[in-house]
């Protein structure tokens, strides 16, 4: 009985020997690991950039099946985050910082583990050369993990090897995995909507869809509102010669809803028009060769643009609902001119005034947004 108590004893001895040891580790660490990835900066910063896209290659994901996700309002460049929670792990990352297709920095909170990250992008023989850096203090819970797994070096560099990897593999379907059909000439119907209005860069149109779409998706669910439909975009203009466009983000409505005058959300309707519709399965970077291949079916086919009405692109699969780019699904209509329009004009019916509230977007969000 008594070696037992001395066996105790020493068992507890131990534990706190080792609680000690571990408690006076050096906590200082940082962690860096490169790839080269053939494919271009700007896809890469892009991808990147929306926290919604790490789940599709970070190695976490895949070595704890339970971890789920969780997406804020904004998840795109500075301001941008996301939580997750899994069986062995839980924490959360916000991006801080951007440059353009040159760098992201971020904080990150990793079981308690505080660290700063940073990405770098530079064009190098062979494509893009990512850099991934992490500078931090481990926590106690991190600091026991590391000695079992040899230093915080394998503990987070295992696992910026294999989301680096993965990213390799995953940019090059995801971005290049793509299908166009050019549906035909159809009658688009029309609709009331909710909209958010802005004067953007060509270049820079997928970057300010990836931050307005679940912004206005969000904004319907703060104000208990019902979405009639698929988020569209109409483009009132599109200058190709100085590469501008002014572009209203809209969400569908059954009936006409007012909003206060200095809203940045704003009340619509779209009337029906004959088209040609094509639908794009895959990323949004291939929208204009789907817009290409539809006016070559208009000239082909004899029919004649209607410049009278704008364009309109339907988001039927989204980066709200799912992740990977390849399975985004976009309905492109380019107006045609048509001796008689069959489609049923929305009857329009006042609801009562609502006030929305809608937090300003600040420019290193919405690149090229006009006052």
């Amino acid at each position: 009985m008594r070696i037992l108590k001395y066996l105790f004893l020493l068992f507890l001895l131990a534990i706190f020997a080792s609680t000690v040891y571990v408690a006076t580790l050096k906590g200082d660490f940082e962690v860096e690991r490169s790839i080269v990835i053939n494919s271009p900066r700007t896809t890469l910063f892009n991808y990147i950039n929306d926290f919604r896209n790490w789940e599709t290659f970070g190695s976490w994901k895949k070595e704890d099946s339970g971890m789920t996700f969780n997406y804020p309002k904004n998840t795109v460049g500075t301001g941008g985050s996301y939580s997750w929670t899994g069986n062995d792990n839980e924490g959360e990352m916000k991006t801080t910082a951007v440059i353009t297709n040159q760098s992201i920095r971020q904080k990150m909170n990793y079981n308690g583990t505080e660290g700063i990250v940073t990405w770098q992008f530079k064009d190098t023989t062979g494509g893009t050369k990512v850099s991934w850096r992490v500078k931090g203090i481990m926590s106690f819970k991190c600091k026991v993990s590391s000695i079992f797994s040899g230093g915080a070096d394998q503990v987070f560099g295992a696992m910026y090897e294999k989301s680096l990897a993965n990213l390799g593999k995953t940019i090059d379907y995801e971005m290049k995995t793509y299908k166009i059909k050019v549906d035909g000439a159809v009658k688009k119907s029309g609709t009331f909507y909710l909209k958010q209005t802005i004067t953007s860069k060509i270049s820079n149109v997928p970057h300010n869809l990836r931050i307005l779409i679940p912004k206005m998706i969000h904004f319907f669910a703060k104000n208990q509102l019902v979405m009639y439909g698929k988020p569209f975009v109409i483009y009132h203009t599109y200058d190709m010669t100085n590469g501008i466009t002014k572009l209203s983000v809209c969400i569908p409505v059954k009936e006409e809803i007012r909003t206060t005058e200095e809203s940045e959300i704003t009340s619509g309707l779209l009337y029906p028009f004959s088209s040609v519709k094509t639908t794009l399965t895959g990323d949004y970077s291939h929208s204009k060769e789907a817009w290409d291949k539809t006016i070559e079916y208009i000239k082909k086919n004899n029919f004649t643009q209607n410049t009278d009405v704008p364009r309109v692109e339907i988001y039927t699969k989204n980066m709200v609902q799912v992740a990977n780019p390849s399975k985004w699904i976009t309905e492109i209509y380019i107006p045609i001119k048509a001796t008689t329009i069959t489609a049923e004009v929305p009857k329009k019916e006042v609801q009562p005034t609502v006030s929305p509230t809608v937090a300003p977007i600040s420019n290193t969000q919405i690149e090229n947004k006009t006052p």
